[in-house]
């Protein structure tokens, strides 16, 4: 459905970087005091040591050839890489140019400001690959502020992507093979994609810390009465009219929309990746800190502060509000 106006033109990177800068990132150090651990958490390529497994450790740390070998489970330990390479894997499709008042492009644009200049004011690199209809740029890790400056430089001078079903496997897949260390790797995405992407996420889920951002949009959940309206699919071009003033039909339409939820939210749990998610009508800020809290609510489980969070049952999931972070466990 298109927006009944069009949000304003781009800014340049430049412009955004300032902005985020004084709104965002300023507001962030001072209210965790610099300590940003809690959004990079997790352990280097180094190998350590093996010990036997002990109640509480975190299960993805499991030697499974040596537990095979010893007849009792095995733990890896690691040494902490002081530096930090993360990749940003963009999906810049046609349905994430779709917003009623603000673009998901925009608020992905906003979100790889914010946390590339993060981690390249601390000295570590980060690149990333754009997914239009194929995967059409690759911007190689590397750190400082011009590095920010050129990946945001390439996601607000992008030109309109024709519409074409996304294939968001082809980009997981191809970070696979092209990133060659263990990485810090944010898959920021609507997830609107034809079925088959959740085999590779989890292969990059075992080499790879990754973190599934997902971008939604308040008209993906709930239509408001509006009468007669025209529906275009942004990736097939196909049209609708539908009634929007039919209970039954807004009714069917977000019971649709949970249910769209409730999988996604399952298929990130089944690919043992921490989900964010983020509103065209949410506060960016406010939802990297709820997710910078859980994030360290769930180190501190896995290092002995109870059951690993991402083992924990979770009852009776609900659809995160706009906004909201949340993470998924199994």
């Amino acid at each position: 459905m298109q927006p009944p106006n069009e949000p304003a033109s781009r800014p340049d990177a430049e412009q955004l970087l300032l902005r985020l800068e004084w709104t965002v990132i300023r507001r962030l150090d001072g209210l965790l005091h610099g300590d940003y651990r809690s959004f990079f958490r997790g352990p280097g390529l180094d190998l350590a040591d093996l010990r036997e497994y002990q109640y509480h450790d975190d299960v993805r740390h499991i030697d499974w050839n040596v537990t095979a070998r010893m007849q009792m489970p095995y733990v890896r330990e690691f040494n902490e890489d002081r530096d930090l390479t993360a990749w940003f894997l963009l999906d810049l499709s046609a349905s994430v140019d779709f917003g009623a008042r603000v673009k998901k492009q925009a608020v992905s644009a906003e979100f790889v400001g914010v946390l590339a200049r993060l981690l390249t004011r601390h000295g570590n690199r980060v690149g990333a690959l754009c997914y239009g209809n194929s995967v059409d740029t690759v911007i190689p890790a590397r750190s400082g502020r011009q590095q920010v400056l050129r990946i945001l430089h390439t996601l607000t001078t992008r030109p309109v992507v024709t519409p074409s079903p996304t294939q968001l496997g082809t980009l997981l897949v191809h970070a696979d093979r092209i990133v060659p260390r263990r990485s810090l790797v944010f898959v920021i995405s609507d997830f609107i994609s034809t079925p088959g992407w959740e085999k590779p996420l989890g292969q990059l889920a075992r080499r790879h810390e990754v973190i599934a951002v997902r971008l939604s949009d308040p008209l993906e959940h709930d239509l408001p009465d509006l009468g007669m309206l025209l529906f275009e699919d942004a990736e097939s071009g196909q049209q609708l009219t539908v009634d929007t003033h039919d209970r039954r039909f807004r009714r069917r339409f977000a019971e649709l929309a949970e249910e769209r939820e409730v999988i996604l939210r399952n298929r990130f749990a089944d690919a043992n990746v921490d989900a964010l998610e983020l509103s065209t009508e949410g506060d960016l800020l406010d939802a990297l800190l709820r997710f910078a809290d859980l994030r360290e609510l769930r180190s501190r489980a896995s290092s002995g502060g109870g059951l690993p969070a991402h083992i924990q049952p979770i009852a009776n999931p609900q659809p995160a509000s706009a906004g909201q972070a949340t993470e998924v466990r199994r």
